[in-house]
């Protein structure tokens, strides 16, 4: 008899631990998170030709390493193709489905614009979390613009002051895997319960000296300059920190970073967008945020359809 008890026990244990396993699976993605791999100049790229759905969320990386379908090296001489570079601002994360990124919501409306002259619309999302200006430029040297007819940078405030690309995190932190766990219940132990193991090597790239913002600056200079070889148009966009918009504003630092910016986009002769003062004017500016800096969809399709309106007029020069 108390065999038999121990058996239907264990049974029971089992049944619900494939029961957690599978709704864990199915209803949330754990046990099937992106990974990411080292790159010697980027620092790291999402591994190519991934999908996934996390917390119901469809996302999809395709051969080089961009949130976007598979594509063609080439495009046809009847597609427009934008090459969209950022962080996780424009890649979107796990809380953006594919089709509301930034880059699938340009698709859609420029398709409209441009229906007289082209038969296709391309937006390539080359992005992966916390780059900054040097990881992009990287990325750039590396694949080229995909003979993109415009290149589109996406930074946020914080990519000002941006450290040197580091494959560091891959494997090592959390947020970086580099390959698939065994069990879903594994990731969430590892996301949620175990404390995140310290990386000593990484403290030094983010204590980086020197003048950051001067060595980010330098970087869009050199993307722009790509761009230009490339016979593309180069447009550089900025969203501020949720905490910028309103009073008090930026701080003092941020200011005078956000100054240098706009000089230097005046002295090179850069398109640029600053959607501080766009977010100013939003009646509920905390609307179009996920969190203190990411945005929600009503936040993507804010910033693409000015990106949209800017690209036109770029268009017309």
């Amino acid at each position: 008899m108390v065999k038999v008890v121990v058996l239907i026990s264990l049974v029971v244990v089992i049944g619900l631990f494939v029961v957690i396993e599978i709704g864990l699976r199915s209803l949330f993605g754990f046990g099937n998170p992106l990974t990411y791999i080292r790159d010697e100049q980027i620092g790291y790229l999402l591994a190519p030709n991934q999908r996934t759905r996390r917390f119901g969320h469809r996302i999809e990386i395709n051969e080089y390493s961009m949130r976007s379908e598979p594509i063609q090296k080439t495009p046809s001489a009847s597609t427009q193709r934008l090459l969209l570079l950022g962080d996780s601002i424009v890649n979107g994360g796990w809380w953006t489905d594919q089709d509301n990124t930034i880059s699938s919501l340009l698709v859609r409306s420029l398709s409209d614009s441009v229906a007289n002259n082209f038969q296709q619309v391309e937006v390539l999302n080359a992005s992966a979390n916390s780059w900054g200006p040097r990881n992009e430029l990287a990325y750039l040297q590396k694949f080229g613009s995909f003979n993109a007819q415009a290149v589109v940078l996406l930074i946020n405030t914080d990519d000002l002051f941006a450290t040197s690309p580091t494959a560091l995190p891959v494997g090592r932190d959390r947020n970086y895997p580099d390959k698939k766990p065994s069990l879903a219940l594994v990731e969430v132990f590892q996301r949620y319960v175990f404390r995140q193991t310290p990386i000593p090597e990484l403290e030094a790239v983010q204590n980086e000296g020197g003048d950051r913002v001067g060595l980010n600056l330098e970087a869009i200079g050199k993307i722009q300059a790509l761009t230009r070889q490339a016979n593309s148009q180069f447009l550089l966009v900025m969203t501020p920190l949720l905490r910028e918009i309103g009073e008090p504003g930026p701080r003092d630092y941020e200011i005078k970073a956000r100054q240098r910016l706009l000089e230097f986009c005046q002295a090179q002769q850069i398109t640029y967008v600053d959607f501080l003062p766009i977010f100013n004017s939003n009646q509920n500016p905390k609307a179009l945020y996920h969190d203190h800096i990411h945005l929600n969809l009503q936040g993507n399709q804010l910033v693409s359809q000015v990106i949209e309106r800017s690209l036109l007029v770029l268009g017309q020069k």
